[in-house]
């Protein structure tokens, strides 16, 4: 059985939490959409994945900043200002009673349509908001085993194809990554840009460590991600090079280092990529010294109160 940087420790208090649809609070058994739903019909909608920690949500104008470009860049209408969603969402928290170690799947979808059909003009009323929070801890094995990945043959497309930078319901191309890599034995997939360079995983992003550089892909062929941005700051901050430059996956198998980032799980190592080792298959010092200013930040950005 293979893992990957989503795997949690499974918590009780799920199976009674409250959901947020449209701005109702309903219990997990009763939250549904229509049949007639464009994300269900269509995966036509953009979503978020953002963390509480001690009361507050992680990184929230960055997330929601990556929100609303993608509604915009689809020319679905939220509705409401970023601050209004934010406020929807802490009070979906709030009546759940949480604070830290929590996940939150913000989806949005263009609405409810007349009939099954992709036009957008078919969709009667506004949007579909929905707000799933759950109590989500990424287990710590994962983190000490390390990751193992796969190059896959599917393709971060171009942004005239599907931008992907957009957080959409329509990931299909990254599940089918995730598929061949489960196939392959392993925790998830290495995606290539059309060009054959290093791009992104099929759910995180990844780095490379070359000596004290540290490497990641240009950003043109991956989602813009938050912890990847971070990861980033944190570098130029305690003056470590790192570059956003396109690789090779040759100098993905000699990397000194390597590790993945995620809104989940911060950042995990990988220790293995198409069967060769990386490093000595152990979390690297340049990772865990990462590790721990990320968590740093967390602290940083939401202060216990």
């Amino acid at each position: 059985m293979t893992h990957g940087t989503h795997e949690y420790e499974r918590d009780p208090r799920n199976d009674s939490i409250l959901i947020s649809v449209n701005g109702e609070l309903v219990p997990r058994a009763l939250a549904v959409v229509s049949v007639f739903d464009s994300g269900f019909i269509l995966g036509d909608g953009v979503w978020e994945g953002i963390r509480l920690h001690h009361g507050r949500l992680a990184f929230a104008e960055a997330h929601l900043d990556r929100l609303y470009e993608g509604a915009k860049a689809i020319d679905l209408d939220i509705g409401m200002e970023p601050e209004e969603l934010a406020g929807r969402i802490l009070h979906c928290t709030a009546a759940n009673g949480m604070t830290s170690d929590v996940h939150i799947r913000v989806m949005i979808t263009r609405g409810i349509k007349a009939t099954p059909y992709q036009d957008p003009r078919a969709t009667i009323g506004g949007p579909t908001i929905v707000i799933i929070p759950e109590y989500k801890r990424p287990k710590p094995e994962v983190a000490d085993r390390g990751m193992r990945l796969f190059t896959v043959h599917v393709r971060r497309g171009a942004p005239d194809v599907q931008d992907p930078k957009w957080n959409s319901h329509s990931k299909l191309n990254c599940i089918a990554a995730c598929i061949q890599a489960t196939k392959a034995g392993v925790d998830e997939a290495l995606m290539l840009d059309p060009d054959g360079f290093v791009a992104t995983c099929n759910s995180t992003h990844f780095f490379i460590v070359r000596g004290t550089e540290v490497w990641t892909s240009t950003g043109d062929y991956c989602l813009q991600g938050i912890t990847r941005a971070n990861v980033l700051d944190l570098c130029r901050r305690h003056q470590v090079p790192a570059h956003e430059k396109r690789f090779s996956l040759t100098q993905v198998y000699s990397a000194d280092e390597a590790f993945v980032t995620g809104t989940f799980a911060g950042l995990v190592p990988v220790v293995e990529v198409d069967g060769r080792s990386i490093g000595d298959r152990t979390m690297g010092p340049l990772t865990r010294t990462l590790r721990q200013w990320y968590a740093e930040l967390m602290d940083e950005e939401c202060p216990a109160p």
